[in-house]
């Protein structure tokens, strides 16, 4: 078994094929500016893409009442922490910062499950929104809350969550910043599923341990062909999918997956 990562504000568990991080700054609300929770979640992705054997799916999940509020606001307000300084300052910060996220967070090999907890504002929201699917408890709320601050969606955000929801209902969120409830976000499309809130993690695992049985490489393949489907032209694109299909033929894992399936029929 790979060795787990060695995180600061964030704890990492495997069992099972599936990796669970579990944001433990419930005192800011698992803020990602102003603590280490940036660096923890590129050393999680990171490690999972090296864990090739032992991981195939990660669940991001929050400690306490809130998945992630985002930016610190008090720093925000004393210009302090991640904000301070001029604007050369600030933008190389945001840039090898939280920009950091969403560049390995689109890099990922396997699949990335959000189970949101609580509420999921500004950086926090466009984290969920990086990640595959979302599950959501009953007390969820989610909200692209920029604006409000006078800022815009530093960490990427406003490109993930267009091609979520599309354009004309992200930026009716964006523009108004103004928060949903989980019942709302299951209605538009920005969670899969909404559950009661103690039956969030074992949802979250139920669908994880779905797909953490099926053969490791064809997930990673599968997963890297969907991402890059979004920028690829079709030529090109079934190329590519010719090359990783000759890959998956010539594989053990195929061999057993398809002396299964035969002996499932012959029941």
């Amino acid at each position: 078994m790979s060795n787990l990562p060695t995180l600061s504000d964030a704890k990492i568990e495997l069992n099972a094929g599936v990796a669970t991080l579990t944001f433990m700054r419930h005192d800011v609300r698992n803020a990602l500016t102003g603590t280490n929770l940036i660096n923890d979640i590129i050393d999680t992705l990171n490690w999972v893409n090296q864990a090739k054997d032992d991981v195939s799916v990660l669940i991001m999940t929050g400690d306490g009442s809130a998945f992630s509020a985002g930016g610190n606001i008090k720093d925000m307000q004393d210009r302090g922490g991640d904000f301070a300084g001029d604007v050369e300052e600030v933008q190389t910060r945001y840039r090898q910062g939280i920009q950091q996220i969403p560049l390995a967070m689109n890099k990922c090999e396997v699949p990335i499950i959000a189970a949101v907890n609580g509420a999921a504002v500004g950086a926090g929201f466009d984290l969920a929104n990086m990640a595959d699917i979302r599950i959501a408890s009953r007390k969820a709320k989610f909200g692209e809350t920029f604006v409000n601050l006078g800022i815009i969606p530093g960490d990427g955000g406003a490109y993930f969550l267009q091609r979520l929801i599309g354009y004309q209902k992200a930026a009716e969120l964006t523009f108004t910043g103004r928060i949903i409830d989980a019942n709302e976000a299951l209605e538009i499309g920005v969670v899969l599923e909404v559950v009661e809130p103690e039956q969030l993690t074992i949802r979250a695992h139920e669908l994880a341990a779905q797909m953490a049985e099926k053969p490791a490489q064809a997930l990673r393949f599968t997963k890297r062909l969907m991402k890059m489907g979004q920028r690829m032209e079709l030529p090109d694109f079934l190329d590519l999918c010719a090359c990783f299909q000759g890959m998956c033929h010539n594989s053990d894992e195929h061999m057993v997956a398809v002396e299964k399936m035969i002996a499932a029929m012959k029941k």
